[in-house]
């Protein structure tokens, strides 16, 4: 598992590509922290299923209109969405490889993945700094490629909102879909 603290500005990346999302479609926010996403998602009409371990963070959405929140350990125990499926998923700042199969399925067929976190080579600016919580090189399109055709892939250094070393990903799912970039 790997969080990172963030203001409650939403990623530049997800801001840029949720509008792929199908108009007031259902998102899952995992990992969501402060719901920074989820509020955002929510207030441009999506209807948000926000997750997170932590209890605290969860209650502050708990009033934000098209927000549902779910508490649960995202890495322990079953998977808690089963066969439900949703037209976005947003993941930023939280990486745990066994579960990644799993999220894939959770996508509708023409689904959107927005993906973005760190990967190796973030040690040098801090945490995280464990492998264990750091992309490889290309792994995200590594792992989408089956599943999913891929719109736009950014790997390197960045220096907004901090400096640090990321990998992101916008992928659809299925083959060959046919989509106008923001």
């Amino acid at each position: 598992m790997m969080r990172h603290a963030a203001s409650l500005t939403p990623s530049a990346w997800v801001t840029r590509f949720a509008p792929l999302i199908a108009a007031g479609g259902e998102v899952l926010d995992l990992a969501c922290g402060s719901g920074r996403h989820a509020r955002w998602l929510a207030g441009r009409g999506y209807r948000v299923e926000a997750v997170d371990r932590d209890a605290v963070a969860l209650e502050l959405l708990a009033t934000v209109p098209h927000v549902t929140t779910r508490e649960a350990d995202l890495e322990a125990g079953d998977w808690p969405y089963g066969d439900r499926r949703f037209d976005g998923v947003v993941v930023t700042n939280y990486l745990f490889r066994p579960r990644f199969n799993l999220l894939l399925a959770a996508l509708n067929p023409g689904g959107v993945l927005l993906y973005e976190t760190f990967m190796l080579g973030n040690e040098r600016f801090g945490k995280p700094s464990n492998p264990e919580f750091l992309l490889r090189s290309h792994e995200l399109i590594e792992r989408v490629a089956g599943a999913c055709t891929i719109l736009a892939y950014e790997q390197g250094e960045v220096s907004e909102p901090k400096p640090a070393v990321i990998q992101r990903i916008c992928a659809v799912k299925g083959h060959n879909p046919v989509v106008r970039l923001p």
